[in-house]
């Protein structure tokens, strides 16, 4: 029998809410709504009402839009602990964007009267609030840096090395588990999955990387990074 869900010690562990109070904590806590979600099933499409932000708590969700030609763009991948719509909410607008499961999921829905409350007694949650969406800001903007003024090898390049420090070369092999299907990334990364595949194997072609279905195995690091700078 599964352990009953601990919404307020789950937000606890979460960097949006460590320093708020144990009140705020226990009375936000219980205003949150557990949902679970199959893989496949819509979180929300665009145009609905968006009254809530959501935390991942387990599985993945997809952010996405569809292209008048009906080629889907995928904006953005959020894992557990990572959460979504947190300014769509605050602008109360419809949904700019659609969320899906990419697996079997289970989301904390923090509902924005509740929040709205805290964040008028609590100045620190409006300020980390605050941190939150300009990091994701940030992340936004080096995005479209990276699609307007990087090939596409150096997009690839760039996912692949962006969990390794700058520099690292110990002679081990690092393996990049990808954590969606090779379209998902490629339209992350805004390429064709028939061009991600072909970048992925010249680049094993080289020996800089082996590919092991969804794992890439990256043989020589200092030599893939030579690709950025070109």
């Amino acid at each position: 029998m599964l352990a009953p869900f601990d919404t307020c010690a789950f937000l606890r562990r979460l960097p949006l809410f460590t320093d708020i109070d144990d009140g705020a904590l226990q009375r936000l806590g219980p205003a949150c709504r557990l949902r679970r979600f199959e893989r496949g099933e819509m979180v929300f499409h665009m145009g609905d009402p968006c009254e809530s932000f959501f935390v991942v708590a387990g599985g993945q969700v997809r952010l996405f839009v569809i292209a008048p030609n009906g080629n889907e763009k995928v904006i953005e991948l959020c894992g557990p602990g990572q959460s979504f719509a947190e300014a769509l909410m605050f602008l109360g607008k419809p949904c700019l964007v659609n969320a899906q499961a990419l697996a079997d999921c289970l989301l904390v829905e923090v509902p924005r009267t509740a929040l709205m409350a805290e964040l008028a007694s609590d100045g620190r949650l409006a300020l980390k609030m605050l941190a939150g969406l300009s990091r994701r800001l940030h992340g936004l903007v080096h995005d479209v840096q990276a699609y307007t003024l990087q090939s596409g090898v150096q997009r690839v390049v760039g996912y692949l090395l962006r969990d390794i420090a700058d520099g690292r070369d110990d002679g081990r092999p690092v393996t990049v588990s990808l954590p969606v299907s090779k379209a998902t990334v490629a339209s992350r990364l805004s390429l064709t999955p028939e061009y991600f595949s072909r970048v992925l194997h010249e680049l094993e072609s080289t020996g800089l990387i082996e590919i092991d279905r969804r794992d890439i195995h990256i043989l020589d690091a200092e030599g893939l990074s030579r690709h950025l700078a070109n």
